[in-house]
């Protein structure tokens, strides 16, 4: 007997079709291509700010993959609020080891707002010596030509900020390789997409690259002091002045260290509430993203409804979602 469709049923299968569509865009869309420029161009002098907060595992080899970088002229200033910082030991342990590199420790208390990450680089780019800045989490490992492939936008007046996409290095067991396909299978093909369609209101604390003239213009990282969604902002407020946010073809590489549930969740759902809050009306169509559970319905729906042509599209659906899964 051939079972009956309902139009839940069609409603689902709805679903999972626009599930593996998304997931089949995300696979296949053209990644990001930066425009081509002069080699010069890249090689223009660069401060790089790194503000630190503990020894967080890996610290010492993603720091010094900005010590290993080819750009002829660049700083690495790297800041923490106190003394007793942990960090301090492994940026003196980058300077013994990396002794041709201009590496400085900036040691400073003054809390200038209530994002203290903010205050942290208020402190550190008063001491910036360059016109061309590149601000990078510390969790954060690069390879030895992205300086110079990051800041050459920056030789357009019309680019205010270029940032970079990431990918996911789980660092530990089973939680750290959940929060890394959370990064790797839902947010950076998100990007990707919305890139493609032609939005570029973004900034990621990966890789923010600007000019000081137009940090000046926005007033300053002050203008951010008091702001949660900090690399957002530095993004959006030179998007307000005309001037336009590149995402690099670069793609670096960040470590998940949550160990356990608890943590992971904290972060996760964190990220969504600032999501939440910055665009309200994307918010409302992610549950087309988490392409997992649709094409899992989708399976189901083609078993139930075997020898049906809902039944039929709805394993057709499933199966090409998976390939995309796959495939990113």
């Amino acid at each position: 007997m051939t079972p009956a469709v309902s139009l839940l049923d069609w409603l689902l299968i709805a679903f999972t079709l626009a599930a593996a569509g998304y997931a089949l865009v995300a696979a296949f869309a053209p990644r990001p291509r930066t425009p081509r420029t002069a080699a010069r161009d890249g090689f223009e002098p660069v401060s790089v700010l790194k503000p630190l907060c503990g020894a967080e595992p890996h610290l010492y080899e993603n720091l010094s993959t900005f010590c290993e970088q080819r750009h002829p002229r660049h700083e690495v200033l790297f800041g923490v609020a106190s003394a007793a910082d942990p960090a301090i030991a492994v940026v003196e342990r980058l300077r013994a080891d990396y002794p041709e590199c201009d590496i400085g420790l900036v040691i400073d208390a003054r809390v200038h707002g209530k994002n203290l990450k903010v205050s942290n680089l208020i402190n550190l780019a008063e001491r910036a010596k360059y016109d061309r800045i590149v601000i990078a989490d510390s969790d954060i490992a690069v390879k030895p030509d992205y300086l110079e492939r990051v800041t050459a936008p920056l030789a357009d007046a019309s680019v205010g900020v270029v940032t970079c996409l990431y990918h996911a290095r789980s660092v530990g067991g089973f939680w750290t390789r959940i929060g890394a396909q959370f990064v790797d299978a839902w947010f950076a093909p998100s990007v990707r997409i919305t890139h493609l369609g032609g939005s570029s209101r973004f900034g990621f604390g990966a890789t923010l690259a600007l000019t000081r003239d137009t940090l000046d213009r926005i007033g300053g990282l002050s203008a951010l002091k008091d702001e949660l969604a900090d690399d957002f902002w530095l993004a959006e407020l030179p998007r307000r002045l005309g001037r336009r946010t590149v995402l690099s073809e670069v793609e670096v590489a960040t470590d998940v260290i949550e160990a356990s549930f608890g943590p992971l969740w904290h972060r996760e759902t964190r990220w969504l509430r600032t999501i939440r809050s910055l665009n309200p009306a994307g918010f409302a169509f992610l549950f087309i993203t988490f392409t997992a559970p649709w094409l899992a319905i989708g399976a189901a729906l083609a078993l139930s409804l075997d020898g049906t042509v809902a039944g039929l599209v709805a394993g057709w659906a499933a199966a090409a979602g998976a390939f995309g899964r796959l495939v990113l």
